[in-house]
């Protein structure tokens, strides 16, 4: 016998039920994203590796220690499984001069990859859901993508939730900044960890990001950013907020979020749960304006946010309880073969008119009995056995039998009118599994548990 193969470690398979969950959520993107405007847009897995090297930053943890990059072994091109998509998008707009004639809103939705140490709602590969939005300079579209996240988070009924912000300002103002941060650790020099004291040079930035409890105190110590912006950057975090807060978004100011990468500038912003453990953040994303020129572009305005869809489904998990998943209308049952071919049809025409139908099958010992066909309708949640019995075929006719409501109640159906009656057998009822709580898998009657007193929104 041939060496069992499983997945690789951080690479999981999605099997039903727990993929009806994820098409659930995807639909609920689908929708909300066309109301705000935002167009799909797929770009390739693989990607050059200088696009990260350049896009997202060389002295990144993501470039440094977790890209799956590899030779092609062809042409010797350097490629990598694309640990993030932003470079990809803004690399793809670069390419085909998707912003020549205007601003473009986008999204997307697909696997990344990065070689980092699994756990709780964070693996190798994961899914990320990210919108961007191109060639628009102006603070009412950063305010437009966090509404975008927010909605998406109330639409599926996600409470405590809190959002957080800050700005980095333009690049003279965070190299002011950055001088006064490198001043300020090198006086402290002793208390900087093996990490801090390798950034210190290359990336001071970063430093304000650890997470080592050792070093809290000296970070929060360290000179901020916001006390360098000038009056345009003062501005455009201001009107930021004041959007917010006219659309009824709770948020807080924290200085020292930076986010990981380097193509950041103006406004940062992370959406938080407290929920999940050490994996708590749940959206993160800001303007980056300097990424096409790093990518040999023309200078384009742009801001744009990433989310994890696993830690979305584990909040999910957390705060909705039982969850509805997808069940048939109708289950088909087969008394032998010789009735396939009456049935297969009828079947097809249900599933044409928008019927759902799961048909029962044969094994090598036949069909089984009547009883435990219908043992097996019941478990499959259906609403309704069709019987496809020797004396109803011989007549033309079929045995429709309730299986939840109504007592077991039966009626024939021609078989030569079948788009006639399919309709009365789509229920209106939320599909769930038998023994649910009936839960709805995306409740949209909670909101972000937006607290009584009002919140820190100074800088």
């Amino acid at each position: 016998m041939a060496d069992k193969l499983n997945a690789v470690k951080g690479m999981n398979d999605i099997l039903p039920p727990e993929s009806a969950r994820w098409e659930a959520l995807e639909q609920t993107v689908r929708d909300l994203m066309g109301r705000y405007a935002y167009r799909n847009i797929r770009t390739p897995i693989v990607e050059p590796t200088a696009l990260f090297v350049r896009g997202t930053g060389q002295t990144t943890d993501i470039v440094e220690k977790e890209m799956y990059s590899f030779e092609d072994r062809l042409n010797g091109e350097q490629l990598t499984l694309r640990p993030e998509n932003t470079p990809g998008v803004a690399r793809a707009a670069i390419e085909h001069n998707l912003t020549y004639d205007g601003g473009k809103r986008l999204w997307y939705t697909g696997p990344m990859f990065r070689h980092e140490r699994p756990q709780r709602g964070r693996y190798r590969q994961f899914y990320q859901l990210g919108a961007e939005a191109l060639g628009f300079s102006g603070p009412e579209v950063d305010a437009e993508l966090m509404l975008l996240a927010h909605q998406l988070f109330q639409t599926l009924g996600l409470r405590n939730i809190r959002v957080e912000l800050n700005s980095l300002g333009v690049p003279s103002e965070r190299q002011a900044h950055r001088a006064a941060l490198i001043a300020h650790f090198q006086q402290n020099a002793d208390q900087l960890d093996a990490d801090a004291q390798r950034r210190l040079e290359t990336n001071p930035l970063r430093i304000l990001d650890t997470k080592n409890p050792a070093m809290q105190p000296l970070v929060e110590a360290a000179p901020r950013l916001l006390d360098y912006l000038g009056d345009a950057s003062r501005r455009h975090l201001e009107t930021v907020q004041s959007l917010l807060t006219a659309c009824g978004v709770t948020w807080t100011v924290n200085p020292r979020l930076v986010r990981g990468l380097d193509y950041y500038s103006h406004t940062v912003f992370e959406f938080i749960t407290s929920e999940l453990g050490a994996q708590g953040t749940l959206c993160g994303g800001g303007r980056y304006d300097g990424l096409f020129e790093v990518l040999g572009g023309k200078p384009t305005p742009a801001v744009g946010w990433g989310m994890g869809l696993e830690r979305v489904l584990e909040l999910l998990k957390e705060q909705a309880g039982a969850s509805a998943v997808p069940v048939p209308d109708a289950y088909a049952v087969i008394p032998d073969a010789a009735a396939l071919a009456r049935a297969m049809p009828v079947l097809q025409q249900l599933r044409a008119a928008g019927v759902g139908v799961q048909m029962h099958a044969g094994a090598a010992d036949g069909f089984g009995s009547f009883k435990s066909q219908f043992k097996k309708a019941d478990a499959s949640g259906a609403a309704y056995a069709l019987v496809f019995g020797g004396d109803e075929l011989a007549r033309g006719e079929l045995t429709v039998k309730a299986l939840r409501d109504g007592g077991g109640a039966q009626t024939t159906r021609p078989l030569d009118a079948v788009t006639a009656w399919a309709a009365t057998l789509q229920s209106s009822a939320p599909k769930e599994t038998p023994g649910s709580s009936r839960a709805s898998l995306l409740p949209s009657d909670h909101g972000l548990g937006v607290p009584s007193s009002a919140p820190d929104q100074s800088n």
